[in-house]
């Protein structure tokens, strides 16, 4: 169990490390080769997120057939081949085909969704939240390495940024031999239909809804704030090194809480933890509130991560008590799947917004959503004392 824990999150500190990559310089890469750098800079960041959701429930179905290992390797290959199409189209100038590499790359990124369910899968009930915060712990590595490796590849070959993609290739195929040594069993097939609940069913749960809207809430926050961040700040005369120690500190502040987040949740329950995660995204908003300096956008992007990160391992781990073994292909898709259209709908909307009314209104725009999370959980928390003591 042990093992297969470890495995798991080294494969997750890789592919974090190639996402963050793209992260930092997609944007960046785009607005070289893009005539109009506002409205378009963010599209290879939509189209990973594209490529995600479109990948989703076909990457979900083909693990229930074939198995965890199959797939996983699948995906990191994906990532591999995701690396060498972006960079060919930077090589090329064409923002079609970067985007279709950084969509490749949403695709092999679909699968590495999964691993923190396969975490909960090999793992018993007492180790199954850390577990989850284990895997997305692999990440810290990411904070160091993938806007590091952005940063490092940008001159490395011309135009610039050819070699930052290449690196994510690289990074991408030793990411599929690691995964390649996992040793999850092959599900066995569902013995009767009569197990699985339709979809609607099981997604109308209070539970499983506040499961989804508390991550979705999390994610489509993050992935707005995140992906402006590296075009405000050069809009704000900061270079691309501020930049990169700034998404640095804000994928720190995401992955690092994943070594005591499961204790959290041990000990005061995944409803507070989801709470304090909602709170945290408000605080982050209020932080851009000080100003456009490096200070605040550091402060205001750490706490973004963490909220980001309470609430994203509180919504896995409460969503994983509301299907059954066989329903866990489509709940678990299903749940993936809503998230990344709220992230695509954010990616697409970053740039958009931050020309049209600046970052600090920008972000004010999240307070509402932000809000609505904490009164949700507050409500399935009232809800679940009350069916207790009933």
């Amino acid at each position: 169990m042990h093992r297969q824990v470890l495995l798991l999150a080294t494969a997750q500190a890789l592919f974090q490390t190639a996402s963050a990559l793209v992260m930092t310089v997609g944007a960046l890469a785009a607005r070289h080769i893009t005539a109009a750098p506002h409205q378009l800079a963010t599209a290879p960041i939509a189209a990973m997120f594209l490529g995600t959701l479109v990948t989703t429930i076909p990457a979900s179905k083909l693990m229930a057939r074939s198995g965890r290992r199959r797939g996983f390797v699948t995906g990191a290959l994906l990532g591999a081949l995701a690396g060498i199409v972006a960079a060919s189209g930077i090589y090329a100038g064409s923002l079609l085909v970067l985007s279709l590499g950084t969509l490749l790359f949403g695709a092999s990124q679909a699968f590495a969704q999964f691993y923190r369910f396969a975490a909960a899968e090999v793992s018993d009930d007492e180790f199954r939240p850390r577990a989850i915060s284990l895997v997305l712990g692999g990440g810290v590595v990411a904070a160091l390495l993938g806007p590091a490796l952005g940063t490092l590849g940008e001159p490395l070959l011309q135009p610039a940024y050819t070699g930052s993609f290449l690196i994510l290739a690289a990074t991408s195929v030793i990411a599929a031999g690691v995964l390649a040594a996992l040793r999850i069993p092959t599900p066995k097939p569902e013995t009767t239909r009569s197990e699985v609940r339709p979809l609607l069913t099981i997604m109308r749960q209070p539970t499983y809804a506040v499961a989804l809207f508390g991550a979705a809430t999390g994610a489509g926050v993050m992935v707005l704030a995140m992906t402006a961040t590296p075009l405000a700040m050069v809009h704000h005369d900061h270079s691309l090194s501020g930049a990169t120690k700034v998404i640095q500190a804000h994928v720190l502040g995401m992955f690092l809480p994943s070594f005591f987040t499961g204790s959290l949740i041990a000990r005061f329950g995944v409803l507070r933890v989801m709470a304090t995660g909602a709170a945290l995204l408000s605080g982050h908003v209020l932080v851009t509130f000080s100003g456009t300096g490096f200070a605040s956008f550091t402060g205001a992007l750490v706490l973004l991560g963490v909220g980001w990160n309470f609430l994203y391992i509180g919504g896995t781990t409460l969503l994983t008590t509301t299907y059954r073994p066989a329903e866990r292909a489509n709940a678990q898709a299903a749940h993936d799947l809503t998230i990344f259209a709220v992230g695509l709908v954010s990616s697409l909307s970053a740039g958009a917004l931050l020309q049209a009314i600046g970052w600090q209104r920008m972000n004010a725009l999240l307070l509402p959503w932000t809000f609505t999370a904490i009164l949700a959980v507050a409500w399935l928390g009232r809800r679940q004392r009350r069916s207790g003591a009933t």
